[in-house]
């Protein structure tokens, strides 16, 4: 009993890993094209063009 246990434990726990890591996908491709807006943005601006749209 208790290894079908283990086993199902970790079923969940990889099943839970494939999860989070394809959440974090999206999210780090969400933020790719947040900041290639932002740079596109930053080039046309009408302040000469040397604005920044980030405060780093």
């Amino acid at each position: 009993m208790v290894p079908l246990l283990l086993v199902l434990l970790l079923a969940l726990i990889l099943f839970g890993a494939g999860f989070a890591v394809k959440i974090l996908w999206w999210i780090a491709i969400a933020v790719l094209v947040v900041w290639l807006l932002g740079f596109v943005m930053r080039s046309t601006n009408a302040g000469g063009g040397r604005g920044r749209w980030y405060r780093w």
